[in-house]
């Protein structure tokens, strides 16, 4: 994790970004002439692909049973829509305004929205990017609550005036038909009744509307008559109703807790009146009120009792209590908590038709940072187990990373430790929200990505195909030691909270090593193995980072360079870190010597997968928190790690667990005074880190979450200095910002390729360092490593940000690596393989490599080992880059960057030609400047909110095949048969109740409503927007093949009607001839 200056974020927002190109001088090689440079700005575009995670902000849900396709809608105007495990898709409304409420035209393909803006819009979901046919806005009444009854075409719309009015969703006009407030209620009544806040048609006849009101009057109303058929009153206000199949009985929920049946042609009183979770006085008097039933569902049974489900109503004595969801099913009563508040529920049902038995089978929960779906099948109701990746903000996302084309054997491997870590318990049933196609898309290489959380865990998430699934999740806080009890704190004062945070990480996929830094100024190596294992002691490296404020004419003969080790008897193993003196904690004097964590001292018990290696962490200084680390890389073919902050750096050799280097950064970048070798001696022991002198004065306070106290930082300096010039050298701190492990050449006279460390700083220094490593098997175990600094290779403008090697022909040389192996496998399997590191030398005075070298403000490629600027180009003039990477596209390499103006721009290598610069996304939140990241392949992504990741592709070949890679929402389904009436009551005419809505709702009709009440806004044009004509012509076409399926049934129920009437007259013919046959041949008096 970064820091960014914030004023320099803000700075950066609204300054255009510029680019100059700039070509070394005439006498410099050009060998790079001869480099075919294959990437034009036609191979890019910039567009958005998927985006993955919980919907941000949760307000509305809808689902469609016959597509099983469930919709979300958020605070911000964003529509998330789900089908099985791979089927996601994204919109977003253009206002920005919550969606309070969102409606199927259920097996249709067609969605509609209403927004807090007062407006509704209707989306065509049989295109893969969903997209707005009409939109109709209303300008003088705020919409409260809509209906869209199941193969209707007219919506039903109430608002805050208690209006109600209809709107045809085929062409999103409005109908004249209105219902006004002062007519549905009694005119005795003297009061405004409230917001409409429930619409429904009564199941058995669609010509009956029940309209809820806010203050607890329901009235049910005659659509043909337009007059109200009953009034139902309660004193508490109303927040939802429910009927039942039959339509004979409804059920309210109340403000005071209550839920209270009512019998249609009974208005005068309840039913029934309960109360859930209310205490029943043993007097007979009220219950006490709870809190207010926020929703309640009635579903019915064929071959049991019927299940009722609410939300809220807990009694106000439970105080702190988590939200609750409570399922009543006969004389059993469930109470199911939740980790968070819910927002909406829906009761999941077999049949679409609301006069069938509803046959519930689940229950979708939409909490406010979740989505839980309940099984009503399985005794106990457990959870059905998420096919979707929601939980990415289970902890906040501190840092990310993504590895496009990664090694193919890594994702079943991650798989096959990561699935060993589900939790048991989940409903042996399959994901019932199944809707949906996966898209036929080309892309089929491996992808991951890596996120890192404030609570110290480290997620692998399988990436591919558009698709988002977790692999594998890994816990860095085993390692340290927890606090017992409430007051009890980790000994940390660098950092507020979540002292385990992830701050920054590096990972070698091909040999599987991981390092990560978190805030309190740790680092740990792991490695990857199969077999569990069980560590009797944390290997532990303590350092003492600090730079010192001195004369530069008069250096303190004990800084110096010499590395520092860790107290340990052996390269194998590693002392605990030894007890700070009593002195070293209390209050009599500063802090000295002590971590900010304290490693766990028991045995660790470590499951397959990653394991620690080595936990170096660094220590309090003369009473000064260690700095928190910037950054970090490793190498698994040098078995090196090293990290820097702004102090200085330090190479850790995680083999020999030794520390082979601390240094400040001002003897890094001046070697002249330190030519001398250095190396990690065997025998001479010395403190666990040497005093690093510099000129420069403490960090400021944004490079760490907490700053120190003034009085402590005085302390920790050796001379008195005015403040003025303190604060100066506070400015000019000059941190390590990038490493590169590399096969270059350390020096200009070298001819010979050798192991280097490349180091950039926050001032745009890049400095090499020599490496010497000892061969490889047992010998590298015990030999020393040379460290050398070479000084300064180059100077950029601004921090130093990323650095790669080319070879001759332009071709990323990426840094060696030692294939994987088990640590925990036998040895005839643990065969160590080095990579060859060292290429033939190249010819005297020839140039075989180019460094790439890029900066927050520009880009420049330097010939090697000549060290000669080939080419330069300033990325940008007024704002600066918050992240830049060199990535394969198109089988060639480039630069890809983000700046914070908002500019993605791409560089051609090593020409540094600009090949796309797109002003994409404006700097709004530093989330997104923190994880923003690109890949290979054109791929990169961001953060968009706490829980959803946002990808996007600058390759004009994925934006192109797009369409074919994304999935498909809609998928032809045939409408499940209408309940069956049965014989009596299609002989007697009972059953459901039709009504022609066409008649009293169109214009002939209803005549045409006010033009002043609502805008009708068509569609967005273009391409979508034919798209959207020619799927409405085919939702036309399966509009009126439902209508004629609809007339073929009516027709078929007449044909069976007529049937039974002439089977009865047969029938009564017969019995009339018989009795005649009877008494034909009698007498009167025989009768």
């Amino acid at each position: 994790m970064k820091k960014f200056n914030i004023r320099k974020v803000l700075d950066g927002l609204t300054a255009a970004s510029s680019s100059s190109s700039a070509t070394a001088s005439p006498g410099a090689p050009r060998e790079n002439d001869a480099v075919q440079e294959t990437l034009q700005s036609e191979h890019f575009q910039l567009c958005k692909t998927v985006r993955h995670g919980f919907p941000y902000q949760p307000s509305s849900m809808a689902f469609d049973p016959v597509q099983k396709i469930l919709a979300v809608g958020t605070q911000t105007g964003a529509l998330r829509l789900f089908g099985r495990a791979g089927v996601e898709c994204y919109c977003q409304h253009e206002s920005g305004s919550a969606v309070i409420q969102l409606q199927f035209l259920i097996n249709e393909g067609a969605l509609v929205s209403a927004l807090a803006d007062d407006s509704i819009h209707l989306w065509n979901l049989r295109q893969k990017i969903p997209a707005i046919l009409h939109s109709l806005k209303f300008n003088r009444e705020r919409i409260t609550y809509c209906h869209l009854p199941f193969q209707s075409k007219w919506l039903y719309i109430g608002t805050e005036r208690g209006n109600i009015h209809i709107v045809n969703v085929e062409s999103f006009t409005l109908s004249g038909y209105v219902i006004m407030w002062n007519k549905a209620i009694e005119l005795s009544t003297k009061t405004h009744p409230g917001p409409v806040v429930h619409i429904s048609d009564n199941p058995m006849d669609e010509g009956k509307l029940l309209i809820g009101f806010e203050c607890g009057v329901v009235v049910l109303w005659d659509l043909k008559c337009k007059k109200a058929d009953y009034r139902y009153t309660y004193d508490e206000a109303i927040h939802s109703v429910a009927w039942h199949h039959e339509g004979k009985q409804f059920i309210c929920s109340h403000s005071d807790g209550t839920l209270t049946t009512w019998n249609v042609r009974a208005p005068a009183k309840a039913a029934q009146i309960i109360t859930p979770h209310g205490k029943q006085p043993k007097d007979g008097k009220k219950p006490e009120p709870c809190k207010p039933i926020l929703k309640v569902e009635y579903k019915t049974t064929r071959a049991g009792d019927p299940f009722m489900v609410l939300s809220g109503g807990l009694s106000y004595d439970n105080v702190g209590r988590r939200a609750c969801l409570t399922v009543m099913h006969g004389k059993s009563t469930a109470v199911l908590e939740m980790d968070y508040p819910i927002v909406d529920f829906l009761t999941l049902c077999e049949t679409p038709y609301p006069n069938d038995f509803q046959e519930p089978y689940a229950v979708v929960v939409l909490l406010e940072k979740d989505l839980v779906v309940i099984d009503l099948g399985q005794i106990g109701y457990p959870i059905f187990e998420s096919s979707y990746p929601l939980t990415v903000h289970e902890s906040p996302v501190t840092c990310c990373e993504y590895f496009a084309d990664c090694p193919a054997e890594l994702i079943p491997a991650l798989y096959s430790v990561g699935s060993r870590q589900k939790r048991q318990g989940y409903s042996k049933k399959e994901w019932p929200i199944s809707g949906g196609n996966w898209g036929q898309g080309t892309q089929s290489y491996p992808e991951i990505i890596i996120t890192g959380h404030a609570d110290g865990s480290i997620k692998f998430w399988d990436a591919s195909a558009l698709m988002l699934q977790v692999l594998y999740k890994l816990k860095t806080a085993k390692v340290f030691e927890r606090a017992r009890g409430k007051d009890e704190k980790p000994n940390t004062d660098i950092v507020d909270e979540d002292p385990f945070a992830i701050q920054t990480l590096s990972w070698c996929p091909e040999s599987r090593m991981l390092c990560v830094a978190g805030v309190s100024a740790h680092v740990i190596i792991y490695r990857f193995s199969k077999q569990e294992v069980t560590t009797e002691e944390v290997p532990l490296l303590e350092v003492r980072m600090q730079c010192e404020l001195s004369d530069v004419d008069s250096p303190d003969p004990g800084g110096e360079q010499t590395p520092t080790l860790p107290p340990s008897s052996s390269p194998q193993e590693s002392e605990p870190p030894p007890q700070p003196s009593a002195g070293s904690n209390s209050s009599d004097g500063p802090r000295d010597n002590i971590p900010c964590l304290q490693v766990r001292s028991s045995p660790l018990k470590q499951s397959p997968g990653y394991q620690v290696e080595l936990v170096v962490q660094l220590v309090w200084v003369s009473g000064e928190p260690p700095q928190q680390i910037s950054t970090l890389a490793i190498n698994s073919s040098y078995g090196l790690v090293v990290f820097g902050n702004s102090n200085g750096l330090a190479v850790v050799d995680y083999l020999q667990k030794l520390l082979l280097l601390n240094m400040g950064t001002s003897e890094l970048c001046s070697p002249s005074d330190a030519q001398k070798q250095l190396r990690s001696p065997r025998k001479a022991r010395q403190p666990s880190g040497a005093l690093c002198e510099s000129n420069d004065g403490s960090n400021t306070s944004e490079d760490r979450c907490k700053s120190p106290t003034s009085d402590g930082k005085d302390n920790s300096f050796t001379r008195s200095r005015s403040s003025s010039v303190t604060s100066i050298d506070r400015e000019s701190r000059e941190a390590i910002s990038s490493f590169l492990f590399c096969e270059s050449f350390p020096r200009k006279a070298d001819t010979l390729l050798s192991p280097c460390l490349l180091v950039g700083t926050t001032q745009g220094s890049v400095m090499t360092v020599a490496l010497s490593l000892p061969p490889g098997g047992d010998q590298r175990l015990q030999q020393p490593i040379g460290i050398a600094s070479c000084g300064t290779l180059v100077q950029l403008k601004g921090g130093i940000l990323t650095m790669a090697l080319l070879d001759a022909a332009g071709t990323l040389l990426p840094p060696s690596y030692e294939p994987w192996y088990d640590p925990n496998a036998s040895d005839e399997e643990k065969v160590r393989r080095r990579r060859p590191a060292s290429p033939p030398s190249s010819q005297e005075g020839q140039d075989c490599q180019f460094a790439v070298l890029c900066s927050e403000k520009q880009a420049k490629v330097v010939a090697m080992p000549s060290q000669t600027c080939l080419h330069k180009h300033n990325i940008t003039e007024t704002s600066f880059v918050l992240r830049v990477d060199v990535v394969l596209m198109g089988g060639a390499n480039c630069i890809a960057c983000f700046c914070a103006n908002g500019h993605i721009m791409t560089l051609s290598l090593p020409s540094l030609r600009p090949l796309l610069d797109v002003n994409y996304l404006p700097l709004t939140d530093m989330r997104i400047a923190r994880t923003f990241c690109f890949s290979n392949l054109g791929q990169a992504l961001y953060l968009t909110s706490p829980a959803e990741i946002q990808r996007i592709t600058y390759s004009q070949e994925t934006c192109d095949n797009l369409q074919e890679m994304l999935s498909e929402l809609f998928t032809p389904v045939e409408t499940p048969e209408a309940p069956n009436r049965g014989f009596f009551k299609g002989l007697f005419g009972g059953g459901a109740q039709s009504l022609d809505r066409e008649d009293l709702f169109g214009e002939t009709g209803a005549g045409k409503a006010s033009r002043s009440l609502a805008q009708h806004i068509p569609g967005p044009g273009g391409m979508e927007g034919m798209k959207g004509a020619a799927s409405g012509v085919v939702g036309e076409l399966a509009r009126a093949r439902i209508a004629l399926d609809e007339r073929g049934q009516k027709l078929g129920e007449l044909d069976e009607r007529t049937a039974a009437m002439m089977a009865s007259a047969d029938s009564f013919s017969k019995h009339a001839h018989d009795m005649m046959l009877k008494y034909k041949d009698k007498k009167w008096y025989q009768l």
